[in-house]
C-alpha cells in the first residue's frame, strides 16, 4: 500500500498547481494565443500540458495548506507575474495598431473601420492591417516559443513564493505608455511626414488659385500619396519590428528577473 501524508500530497499538488496558474494566466491574456477567437479550453489545455511537463524540473515549491493565507499569497504572486507578461506583450502589439490609426487619420481613412476579432472593437482598417502584419512577423520569428522559454526560466529567477516583490516591474509597466506612442510614431513617421507635405501643398494651391476645388482634388491625391507612403513604410518595417521585439524581450527578462 502507498501511504501519503497530507504534507506530501499538498507539496505534490502545489508543484503542479502554482506553475499552472502562472502559465495559464499568461496564455489567457497574451496576444495571439489569448485572442477571443481561440477557445478558452485550448488555452487551458496548453497551460495544463506545459505545467505537467515542467513540474519536475522547476525548483521545489513551498508546501502550504491549500486554504490558507499563504496559499492566497502564492496565487496572487503567480497571477501578477502572468498578467505583467501578458500586458507587456499586448502593449507591444498595440504599438503597431496605434501606428495604423495614426496613418489612417492622416490619409483620411479614419472612418473606414472594421471589427477587430482579437479585441472585439472597431478599429481603422489600416490598424487592422498592421496588427495582422505584426502577428505574422511575431509568429515567423518564433516569438511565442521565446516567450514560453522565458516564462519557464522565470521559475528559477522568480521562484514561487508569497512575496510579491516586483514593484520595480510595475513601475516600468507604467512608463511603457510613452514607449508605445513613441514606437508607433517611429513606424508611421514617414507616412505622416509625406501627408503633411501633401496637405501643405494643397493649402498653398488653395491660396494661389481659390477657384480650384481642393476637396474634390485633394482627397484622391491624399489617398494616392498615402498608399504610396504606406508601401514604403511596410517595405522597411522588418528592421523596426526586430528592434521593438528585442526591446520587448529585454523588458520581459527584466520583469521576470532574467
Amino acid at each position: 500500500m502507498i501511504n501519503l501524508t497530507t504534507a506530501e500530497l499538498t507539496a505534490w499538488v502545489g508543484q503542479f498547481l502554482w506553475p499552472f496558474i502562472r502559465i495559464s494566466t499568461l496564455f489567457m491574456f497574451m496576444p495571439i494565443i489569448g485572442a477571443a477567437s481561440v477557445p478558452a479550453r485550448v488555452r487551458l489545455s496548453m497551460g495544463l500540458s506545459i505545467a505537467f511537463l515542467i513540474m519536475n524540473i522547476i525548483p521545489a515549491v513551498p508546501a502550504v495548506e491549500p486554504f490558507s493565507i499563504a496559499a492566497l499569497g502564492i496565487m496572487l504572486h503567480e497571477l501578477a507575474i502572468g498578467l505583467t507578461g501578458a500586458l507587456l506583450l499586448n502593449l507591444f502589439m498595440a504599438t503597431f495598431t496605434t501606428a495604423g490609426q495614426m496613418m489612417s487619420m492622416q490619409m483620411g481613412l479614419g472612418m473606414a473601420v472594421m471589427v477587430d476579432p482579437v479585441n472585439g472593437v472597431n478599429i481603422p482598417i489600416l490598424a487592422q492591417f498592421f496588427q495582422l502584419l505584426a502577428f505574422l512577423m511575431f509568429l515567423s520569428l518564433n516569438g511565442h516559443l521565446i516567450v514560453i522559454e522565458l516564462l519557464i526560466n522565470s521559475f528559477y529567477l522568480m521562484p514561487i513564493s508569497t512575496d510579491l516583490g516586483f514593484s520595480d516591474s510595475l513601475d516600468q509597466l507604467i512608463k511603457l505608455g510613452a514607449w508605445v506612442f513613441s514606437s508607433a510614431l517611429l513606424i508611421s513617421l514617414p507616412a505622416i511626414t509625406a501627408m503633411m507635405v501633401v496637405n501643405f501643398t494643397f493649402g498653398v494651391m488653395n491660396r494661389a488659385a481659390p477657384q480650384l476645388n481642393v476637396f474634390s482634388l485633394g482627397f484622391p491625391m491624399s489617398m494616392l500619396c498615402g498608399l504610396l507612403a504606406l508601401l514604403l513604410s511596410v517595405a522597411n518595417i522588418s528592421g523596426i519590428f526586430l528592434q521593438l521585439t528585442e526591446e520587448t524581450m529585454t523588458m520581459l527578462k527584466v520583469m521576470w528577473r532574467q
